[in-house]
């Protein structure tokens, strides 16, 4: 027990470490290349984060332990949204971009609603993991896209370089991927460290694999996304935060769920419980990004609280359930019947609101098209 919490308090350290050297050099980086630093989010920062959670998940499908990589997933993905995003908006309210409105957070949509019908069968086959995959190659390629076309106008805008001066820039950007790499190795060793210390606590407690999948093991391969959003927002840098959380989510489906398919040998099992209540859990908060996003263009503070506590009733949830107490029904009633409603309800005021906002604030301004 001693040596699982010195693992889990060195996994802490290095995680703290490597969030700040790797959110530095994104920036770093994003500025010497001039790229926005939303698409280094989705890209540099999403790849690196994401690390952890397909080293779990390979490892886990190798030692025959499916369940637990798809616990990962789905577990990861909801802790990126509730957990990640809403402790990040509690410490200074997000500004989205109206690019994730748009195409990324519609991507992570797709994607989850393309895992959730995958696993009605009750296995992830091959087949599925090449699709999954085939889906990834796409969305990389449309981001290039999007890379080259950000690089392309920065340079038509700004003066040409010297010789000096794109020598050292390229000396720069080697030196921040460097710093990036390193950033990433300490990531995945805390991450890791800090699994097998909860895992063994939790194994001791008698917990089952879908379950520490979905709780320990996803939250702890969560934590390099947690680091590093929370170093981006406090370093000014709260786009690449949204694009970390919303690009890991991307990835851990498209990336890590479809190569875990193609390599398990008999596929992924899916259970009966996460068909029932996790996948729909992770496809709803997928979702609800949409409305949440769009309106205002930012996560506010209050919101980040919301996300914050869902996380927590979503986690009382699982202990209940893997516990058999006798307030498991009363707790879900009340959840169902009572508290999700009303979320709906004052989301769906506030959108109304500022949809109606926008559009008196449209009429009021001059038509200047009929102005003679």
């Amino acid at each position: 027990m001693f040596v699982s919490v010195v693992l889990i308090l060195a996994g802490l350290a290095l995680l703290v470490a490597g969030g700040e050297l790797l959110v530095r050099g994104a920036s770093t980086l994003a500025s010497l290349a001039k790229i926005d630093p939303l698409l280094v989010g989705l890209t540099v920062v999403a790849l690196g984060t994401s690390a952890p959670e397909m080293a779990v998940c390979l490892y886990a499908t190798l030692a025959g332990q499916p369940e637990m990589a798809l616990g990962n997933v789905i577990g990861s993905n909801i802790a990126n949204v509730l957990l990640i995003l809403g402790v990040s908006a509690m410490a200074a309210p997000l500004v989205v971009n109206i690019r994730l409105v748009r195409l990324d957070v519609p991507v992570m949509i797709a994607a989850s609603i393309a895992l959730f019908v995958m696993s009605w069968s009750g296995r992830i086959g091959r087949l599925d993991g090449a699709l999954l995959l085939s889906g990834l190659v796409l969305y990389m390629a449309w981001l290039i896209w999007q890379t080259r076309r950000e690089r392309q106008n920065s340079s038509n805008l700004s003066p040409p370089e010297t010789g000096d001066e794109k020598s050292g820039n390229k000396k720069n950007i080697w030196f921040q991927l460097v710093l990036i790499v390193v950033s990433i190795g300490l990531l995945v060793l805390g991450s890791n460290w800090l699994v097998q210390g909860a895992s063994q606590i939790a194994r001791y407690m008698g917990l089952s694999e879908l379950v520490i999948g979905l709780t320990i093991v996803a939250i702890g391969t969560s934590l390099p996304e947690l680091s590093a959003s929370l170093m981006a927002v406090l370093r000014g840098n709260r786009g690449m935060a949204i694009g970390n959380c919303v690009g890991s989510n991307i990835l851990n489906i498209l990336a890590v769920m479809g190569l875990t398919g193609l390599i398990a040998p008999d596929g992924v099992t899916v259970p009966a419980t996460a068909i029932q209540s996790d996948l729909p859990i992770m496809l709803v908060v997928a979702i609800a990004c949409l409305p949440v996003f769009a309106t205002g263009g930012r996560i506010s503070r209050w919101e980040g609280f919301v996300f914050f506590a869902y996380f927590i009733v979503y986690m009382v949830w699982l202990f209940f359930e893997q516990t058999n107490a006798p307030v498991t029904e009363v707790y879900a009633f009340t959840i169902l019947g009572f508290v999700i409603p009303l979320t709906v309800i004052t989301f769906g005021l506030i959108a109304y609101r500022t949809i109606k906002a926008n559009r008196d604030a449209g009429a009021s301004e001059p038509n200047h098209d009929d102005i003679d």
